[in-house]
């Protein structure tokens, strides 16, 4: 059999979720970065990432009277990283900004691993500007100017800075466009080091290229005016150039990215699908993301599957065999998980008290208005009557974007439902969403709730990791879900896979709760359990991140 030589991937990610209490992270994004990453390392595959240090972090939610307050969340990147001693310039409109890193090791507990490298940019020098100083310090923070400089340092440094170390990179893996213009600094070199004409050099970078889109919101893909562009960018590319890869009205990230990746993919088959009708002309390929097993595995599940699914963690494809695992232990690591839940929200959210014989939904997204975070809500009156025959209580998290003013209505909104419900149906939300509170939310709810508006949903892992868990998800027909669900066996749809109706998805909503869910779980808890069961062995065997990875070797790196 003919081996297949991997290349050396450089892996470069804006966040990349590297432990829940470094905040280099937001959500979902970083967290599927670091999921890889892990897998990575599993697989003792030759990859180095780049982000940035972020040393700001995103933010520390507080809750007061309801509404979500935001302070920093600084950290030391020398408490936990080894310092780089390599400094390369990028050049941010009329100032060198000088970049150097930080090395954090990411190591594996499996046998014949091999610790992955993430190098955390950072421009906080002596000889830099203070303005550039604060370049990698908040993560998503500033304003487009900000941005776009942070994107320099990111995709212009990071390329710099893996030379100047010597990392042999052969393939260059952007997880988002924030890391575009990386393309760009190849293209650069590629003209300066070879006498090709601009389309040559342009083939060349595309062989070098990979890309991941990651959102089918627009408001999700970077655009930047082009006189700020030309002001930060210099004469890294002309400007005939730039706006014939990334547009003529802005210059789009996305589109660059496009333009300059040899293989795109998107994170689920319907997301790929919306975003060749979205970036028409273009090939985009369908990976769908998957969850780092040993990380989003509790502790009680940890224990369940090493006794009963002998190597599960570096082969997560065996957890298929969970149809093996007898109910009563899967109903005994359920309820270890869900006493944990309970405990922490009973320590923050006093005095709601919460009965672990109860049905407890989970919700922990992003809060934005896309994903709906108020649909469970829309008929508090049916909810409300549901509760008095199936007593229901509710778990939810998620932190707005400082600047999503509408996401942070949504969290008062949630907390005056709260108020209004006090006594019929207990909802807690929970502070602070990070992934450790992630980690006991989706093993520790019986049911994982999720209803973004179709079809902006591009993958969305949060479910991925409570089917891990074997908590059944209940959702709408988006992103992962179309592949992962079975209806009645491994969870429930809400609404139908077509256009957005509001409506329909509440109707939906209450009646499979009425009428199906909260029954089985109270009526026929044998009958709950294999449901659980076939969570495990139908969703965790498939949604994992080292299958994600694998196919990228694949398909994409050694292309």
């Amino acid at each position: 059999m003919t081996s297949v030589r991997i290349p050396h991937v450089a892996y470069f990610s804006m966040e990349i979720a590297l432990q829940s209490d470094v905040p280099t992270y937001s959500g979902g994004l970083g967290v599927l970065a670091g999921d890889t990453l892990r897998s990575a390392a599993d697989l003792a595959l030759p990859v180095t990432a780049v982000t940035l240090a972020s040393r700001s972090g995103y933010f520390r939610q507080q809750i007061e009277g309801g509404r979500q307050l935001e302070h920093p969340q600084a950290w030391n990147p020398a408490d936990h990283a080894r310092h780089v001693p390599v400094k390369v310039p990028v050049r941010v409109g009329a100032r060198e900004v000088w970049v150097t890193a930080w090395e954090w090791r990411i190591e594996s507990h499996c046998a014949e691993s091999q610790p992955v490298s993430v190098l955390l940019l950072d421009t906080d020098l002596p000889e830099n500007h203070p303005e550039d100083r604060a370049l990698t310090g908040t993560l998503y923070g500033g304003d487009a100017a900000y941005r776009l400089a942070q994107e320099m340092v990111l995709g212009i440094g990071g390329v710099r800075l893996l030379a100047a170390i010597g990392c042999p990179v052969e393939k260059y893996h952007l997880n988002e466009g924030h890391a575009a213009l990386l393309t760009l600094e190849l293209l650069r070199e590629q003209m300066e080091r070879s006498d090709c004409d601009l389309d040559a050099a342009i083939e060349a970078v595309r062989r070098r290229c990979v890309f991941t889109t990651h959102t089918p919101v627009p408001a999700g893909h970077d655009q930047f005016e082009h006189d700020l562009v030309h002001s930060l960018l210099g004469t890294l590319a002309s400007a005939e150039l730039l706006r014939r890869l990334g547009g003529a009205e802005r210059l789009n990230m996305t589109l660059v990215a496009l333009e300059l990746s040899g293989w795109v993919n998107g994170v689920a088959q319907r997301h790929a699908e919306v975003s060749r009708a979205m970036f028409p002309g273009f090939e985009v390929h369908a990976i769908t993301n998957g969850v780092h097993p040993w990380t989003w595995a509790s502790d009680g599940h940890r224990a369940l599957f090493d006794q009963h699914v002998p190597h599960w963690c570096h082969e997560p494809e065996l957890l298929i065999h969970a149809s093996r695992i007898p109910l009563e232990d899967i109903a005994r690591a359920h309820a270890r998980a869900k006493a944990s839940l309970l405990a922490h929200a009973q320590r923050v959210a006093e005095p709601v008290a919460l009965a672990p014989d109860c049905l407890t939904i989970g919700f922990a997204r992003r809060m934005t208005s896309y994903k709906r975070p108020l649909l469970l809500f829309s008929d508090l009156a049916r909810l409300r009557r549901i509760a008095r025959r199936y007593p229901l209580q509710i778990v939810m998290a998620g932190k707005a974007h400082p600047r999503d003013w509408e996401g942070k209505q949504h969290i008062e909104q949630l907390h005056a439902i709260a108020r209004e419900l006090e006594g019929e149906v207990p909802l807690v939300f929970l502070p602070g969403y990070d992934m450790d509170l992630g980690r006991q939310m989706t093993a520790g709810v019986d049911l994982w709730l999720n209803t973004p508006q179709r079809p902006l949903e591009a993958s969305g892992t949060s479910g991925m990791k409570a089917a891990l868990n074997g908590v059944p998800n209940l959702s709408v027909l988006d992103g992962w879900w179309l592949e992962g669900w079975e209806e009645g066996v491994t969870g429930w749809a809400v609404g139908p896979d077509g256009p957005h109706d509001p409506a329909v998805d509440s109707l939906s909503l209450h009646d499979q709760l009425e009428q199906v869910i909260a029954p089985l779980f109270y009526e026929d808890p044998q009958a709950w359990l294999h449901v659980c069961r076939e969570a495990i062995a139908r969703n965790g065997s498939q949604f994992n991140s080292h299958r994600m990875l694998r196919r990228y070797v694949l398909e994409a790196y050694t292309r």
